[in-house]
Parts: C-alpha cells; structure tokens; sequence
C-alpha cells in the first residue's frame, strides 16, 4: 500500500465517521424531543411528577441500568454483545458482601470484585475472538454460569445479603445530586470523549463497521473487543456494588430484570445491531426515557403488568427502528 492509498483511506474513514456522527446526533435531537414530551405530558397528568424529589428517584433509580448501558454501548458498535453483565452485576455483590461477613474492610472487597469481574469480562472475550463463538451465545451461556455462581455461593438463596458499611455510595448526595448519578454522568462523559475524541474510538466504529477493512488497514480488532468485554464486565460489577449499596444488601438476582431495559436503552438509543454505528448520549436519553416512563406509569398507578408489556413493545419498537436505519443506509 502508497501513502497516498493509506491517505486516501484514512480520509474515507474520517468522512464516514462524520458522517455517522451526523447522522447520530440526528438521532439525539429526536430523543430529546420525545423526552421532552412525555416529560411534559406526565407533568400534566401527575401532581407529583415534578417534584424534586421524584425527578432526583427517576436518576438514582435508573444510574445502575445506565452504567450497564452506557458500558455496552462501544461493545455493540464494535459489533459484539453482553448479556451477561447483568449477572456479573449481581455476582459482583453477593462477593462484596461474603468478604464483608468474613471481616474483610468494604472497599477491599469492592476492588476483588471488580477484579474477579474484569476476569469474567475477559473470558468473554476470549471465546468471542479467539475461538470465533457467536457473542449472544456466549454470553447467554456465561450469564447462566455467572448467575448460577451467585447461587452456589449464597448456598442457593436468593434472599438478600445484609452489607453494611457503604450506603453513602447508593443513597448520598452531592449538593443535592444522587452520587450514583453523578457516577453513570461522569462514565457518560468518559465513554463519549473516547469513542469521539481519540483513536480507540475510530478504531472501535471501524471494528464494528468493517472488521476485514480494519483488519488489513492494522486494526487489531479481536484486542479492541477483549478490552470492550473487560470494560463490560467491570461497569457490571459497579452496577452491581451501587446495587447492593442502594438496598444495602446484595441479592443474586437483583440485577437481572434490568437486562431487558438496559439492551432496549441501548437500541433505542441509537446503536445498531449490526455494529459501526451508536451514540453515548442517544444511549443515556433511552434510559432516561424509559426511567421517566416507568416512573410515570407507576404515579399513574398503571398496573405492573402493563408496565412490563409496554417495555417489550418499546424493545420491539426500537429493534425496528434499527432495521429501518439500517435499509435506509444502504
């Protein structure tokens, strides 16, 4: 290859990479529209919508669901896919809380944790990459291990587990803001700059968009998606500690009726299945969005059991709108 064929392509990519994140802001404005007015239509609907108090629940309540997210987001633009961060995330609190009880000091036991996560995250991506396994089948099978693990450990109870010792982490506030959300923003505005500001993040779109091109141009696509896995596996068990912080105690499977709202987040907010293509900041609308849904429709006193039909026919809506974005890319 030239210079000028290596020039030639590195300013194909750059032009197509703008013109993705044209197209993604795009997709924000709109987002951000929607949000907007269901927002005003729950003001109107409900007295206690705009309370501060419940604004500040909507944030804190959906910051867990928003790291998980925000987490997968690279991951699927790079074209591959965690179902088991939800599992890592519940894994992640019951092995907080059983060095806890052994008398271990707290923190300690978040950062094993967190470590044992990056480990679980890696094994991922190890039979992702280097074995060439399908993601959704992996992390199906890894979700079932990891969960099932969390069993075994808490002797097959799904009871909570009492952790004392770090409530602050799940119900502090800073000036007036809850710290779990202060922590998913912070992890928002990190993910963005990299995705968009440096070369790992080309590298990452690149992966997802044409992982043979990027192969050949010297993109080292499988050790992009391993430290994608790792990331993945590590926000997890964030989620999970904030978690168990928030209840102040760690269940087995507190975190995996999320896994829905959190893979539905990051569709409707812009990502594609198909990798190449999504938005951090599309990704934390969606969750907003579906927090202020979910949070409206309970001070309606709608029924659990519409809420959860109106969560899968958000997931279907934002599956074919990704079907649409992509025909009408072609």
């Amino acid at each position: 290859m030239t210079i000028e064929q290596g020039a030639a392509g590195a300013s194909a990519r750059s032009g197509r990479l703008g013109h993705l994140m044209r197209q993604e802001w795009a997709g924000v404005v709109v987002l951000a529209v929607f949000y907007v007015l269901i927002f005003v239509i729950f003001s109107i609907l409900s007295p206690y919508f705009l309370q501060t108090r419940n604004l500040m629940s909507i944030g804190s309540n959906m910051s867990v669901i928003g790291l998980m997210a925000i987490a997968g987001t690279p991951l699927i633009v790079s074209g591959g896919l965690d179902l088991s961060v939800a599992a890592i995330a519940g894994l992640s609190g019951v092995i907080v809380s059983l060095f806890y009880a052994m008398g271990l000091n707290i923190w300690v036991a978040c950062v094993i944790a967190i470590s044992v996560a990056a480990c679980l995250g890696g094994f991922n991506g190890f039979l992702t990459t280097r074995l060439r396994l399908n993601p959704l089948i992996v992390t199906l099978g890894t979700m079932s291990i990891y969960g099932g693990a969390a069993l075994v450990l808490t002797g097959g109870l799904s009871k909570p587990l009492i952790i004392g010792g770090f409530n602050w982490l799940g119900s502090g506030r800073i000036l007036g803001v809850p710290v779990p959300l202060i922590v998913m923003t912070a992890l928002g505005i990190a993910v963005w700059w990299i995705m968009t500001r440096t070369r790992f993040g080309r590298e990452i779109y690149a992966t997802g968009g044409n992982p043979d091109a990027s192969r050949i141009m010297g993109i080292k696509t499988d050790r992009v998606q391993v430290i994608l896995y790792v990331f993945s596996g590590v926000i997890g068990a964030v989620a999970g500690i904030i978690l168990a912080a928030m209840l102040g105690a760690a269940a087995p499977n507190a975190a995996s009726s999320n896994l829905l709202t959190v893979i539905a987040a990051i569709i409707l907010g812009g990502t594609s299945l198909y990798g190449g293509r999504g938005s951090v900041w599309g990704t934390v609308l969606a969750v907003l969005i579906l927090g202020t849904l979910n949070n409206g429709l309970t001070l309606l006193d709608v029924s659990s059991f519409w809420q959860e039909i109106t969560r899968g026919v958000v997931l279907i809506t934002a599956v074919a709108f990704d079907q649409i974005r992509v025909r009408s890319s072609e």
